[in-house]
């Protein structure tokens, strides 16, 4: 009778193969195993290791792999995906500077409609004419119309180009307080700034409706959890933090 251990084609793989399968560690707290008497509570073979030929064993519930082969916590200190997943969603706020109060976003608003629409209003009214805001007459209407709009439109241009460059604008860096993207932190630059001013201002437009949708979009932050994000802020998936 032969003594020689079986070569390499025999199906056996060698104890020094580097892709053998390590054991696992036993649960924490001694949890009794299952399984073969004979193996390492997996069933499948001595150590844990699946028998010659076999499968291995599956992974711990643990050490699940993400959907997309992405980071399982969140792929650094923000969430790609803040509104959740097959898996979850880790908090997009990690890392970033806590959210901004609400009475300084409103002072902060408060400063830039003044920076804006005081010298809009006086332009405008030096070109139509003085408007009377109490007046229903047409020529009136026309003016308190045509002096309105002009002033949104350069309050859309003003925030628009202020955020998508650097996530502030003048009141808000009076205030200390800045608009960052809700899934990485970053300046809403391009398209999100933009849509976050269009949402915010354009809808004034629309007589009655209009403002009953500004009212609503700015109080909303009131009893939004746990972002405190406006309407517009959800638009551009944005949230506003403190800069300081």
């Amino acid at each position: 009778m032969s003594t020689d251990q079986p070569g390499p084609g025999s199906g056996e793989p060698p104890e020094d193969d580097p892709f053998l399968k390590k054991p696992q560690e036993p649960p924490a707290g001694g949890a009794p195993h299952s399984g073969s008497p004979y193996g390492g509570g997996t069933g499948e073979g001595e150590g844990g290791t699946p028998p010659p030929g076999g499968t291995p064993p599956p992974p711990p519930p643990g050490d699940v792999p993400p959907p997309y082969g992405g980071d399982p916590y969140g792929g650094g200190p923000y969430a790609d995906n803040p509104y959740g997943g097959e898996y979850g969603a880790a908090d997009p706020l990690a890392g970033m500077p806590p959210l901004a109060n609400r009475g300084r976003r409103l002072v902060a608003r408060i400063i830039d409609a003044i920076l804006i629409g005081v010298p809009v209003t006086l332009i405008m009214s030096a070109i139509v004419g003085w408007v009377d805001y109490t007046s229903t007459s047409n020529a009136e209407t026309g003016k308190q119309a045509t002096v309105s709009g002009v002033t949104m439109l350069a309050y859309f241009i003003y925030e628009g180009l202020m955020l998508s460059s650097r996530g502030q604008t003048v009141g808000k860096m009076a205030m200390k307080i800045r608009v960052a993207m809700l899934s990485n932190g970053a300046v809403p630059t391009g398209q999100a700034g933009w849509v976050r001013a269009a949402v915010y201002t354009l809808p004034e437009i629309v007589p009655c409706c209009g403002f009953l949708f500004w009212l609503v979009n700015v109080l909303w932050c009131t009893w939004d959890k746990p972002y405190q994000q406006c309407l517009h802020d959800k638009a551009a998936k944005t949230v506003v933090v403190s800069a300081a």
